[in-house]
């Protein structure tokens, strides 16, 4: 059976489907008609083996309360060795409706009321959200930027805040949303280091990983044995195969004291099997899926390389932050001299775009604008040319 869904140029009509990305500009307070780059899925239709695995479950006609067997996590398995040499162990995994969910679950399970929870700032809005709507602290070791726009972390504040803040719980996130770092070696295990020392669990949210363009992906908890004691590691195909609206995550917890204290506040949540249709097309995407993963990635790549071509011949005072993951482009428009709501405004309503504004990231993220690049080239283009249209001016 040959991969049949290649065709990454092709655009699928996405509109009318109940799809959150085309189907709701209004409701979020959009004009109707905005051509939308936010929301992190990708506009590709997912490989052809994971349609058919889901066809055939379908056709079964029957959704009753499911498990997964030996093959599921043989497929898991595999994918992790392949990619990244990590042998993971059925005993570590633990199964949730995405990884936001998670989060929410290791804030209850790792702090208290009150307690302050460590991460670094532009980061995934969740992130943030589920610390305050759980009634936790936001502590932030904000992100550093050079001359050229490249981020960078800073351990002397990593580790003051910790000590000054009494830090219980840190979010990692790796490959980094928005500002598309891949961490290195070297930073994980300063990082990871600090933490042991002062006692500190590590949630590292890893479900961009299979978007590495530049370096290469290290899972935290891989890197030494003290880690993996204090490691609660993220994973999910929802990004990599686009399968975000299954709600299935993979968390490997290789401590069994963490992961009894996690499984409690997950079932205190009500929440036990997750969706059938879920964990066929995880199964599927990890097993038949390489094919479609690398001819897509490149096709990824490719956006990218043009993105960046577009901003430096034709808006050079807009910078493109250099991505090392992640397919979320993060846009400079700060030498503009436009205030927050100024841009966003130019963004909206002139050019016609729903973007995620960088202030949703926290203050650090003011004057950018995260795009996403996952989508087909003439999508792409005309996006650039609405920038261009409006932007060109300044």
């Amino acid at each position: 059976m040959a991969e049949k869904n290649l065709d990454f140029d092709r655009v699928i009509e996405r509109r009318n489907t109940n799809c959150l990305k085309y189907d709701f500009a209004e409701q979020r307070g959009k004009p109707k008609d905005v051509l939308p780059l936010w929301v992190a899925d990708m506009d590709f239709r997912t490989s052809s083996y994971v349609q058919e695995a889901l066809i055939k479950q379908a056709q079964h006609g029957i959704f009753g309360y499911s498990e997964v067997k030996e093959k599921y996590f043989e497929a898991l398995r595999d994918w992790m060795k392949r990619h990244y040499d990590w042998e993971v162990k059925r005993e570590w995994l633990v199964k949730t409706p995405g990884i936001v969910f998670a989060l929410a679950m290791a804030v209850k399970a790792f702090t208290n009321e009150n307690d302050a929870v460590l991460l670094q700032l532009p980061v995934y809005y969740p992130f943030s959200e589920v610390i305050e709507d759980n009634h936790r602290r936001i502590v932030s070791n904000t992100l550093k930027q050079d001359k050229n726009g490249k981020y960078s972390i800073d351990f002397e504040d990593f580790e003051d805040k910790i000590v000054r803040k009494e830090i219980k719980l840190f979010f990692l996130c790796n490959p980094h949303n928005p500002v598309g770092r891949v961490f290195t070696k070297e930073e994980l295990t300063r990082m990871g280091d600090i933490c042991v020392k002062h006692h500190v669990i590590v949630v590292s949210d890893e479900i961009h990983a299979d978007f590495v363009f530049k370096g290469k992906h290290t899972v935290f908890a891989d890197l030494k044995e003290e880690y993996k004691k204090i490691s609660i590691t993220c994973t999910s195909p929802s990004k990599t195969f686009n399968l975000a609206g299954f709600q299935v995550s993979n968390i490997f917890v290789q401590d069994p004291k963490l992961k009894k204290m996690l499984k409690k506040q997950i079932a205190a949540a009500g929440y036990s099997q997750l969706s059938i249709m879920g964990l066929v097309a995880c199964e599927a995407a990890y097993r038949d899926g390489e094919e479609w993963y690398n001819a897509m990635l490149e096709y990824v790549r490719a956006n990218i390389e043009y993105t960046k071509e577009f901003f430096v011949e034709r808006l050079p005072k807009i910078k493109v932050t250099d991505l090392e993951g992640t397919y979320l482009v993060w846009l400079d428009f700060r030498k503009l001299g436009l205030s927050n709501e100024q841009l966003e405004d130019l963004i909206v309503n002139k050019a016609g775009l729903w973007l995620d504004s960088g202030a949703i990231f926290g203050e650090s993220g003011l004057g950018f604008q995260r795009i996403n690049v996952a989508c087909p080239r003439s999508i792409l283009k005309e996006a650039l040319m609405r920038i261009e249209n409006v932007f060109h001016q300044y």
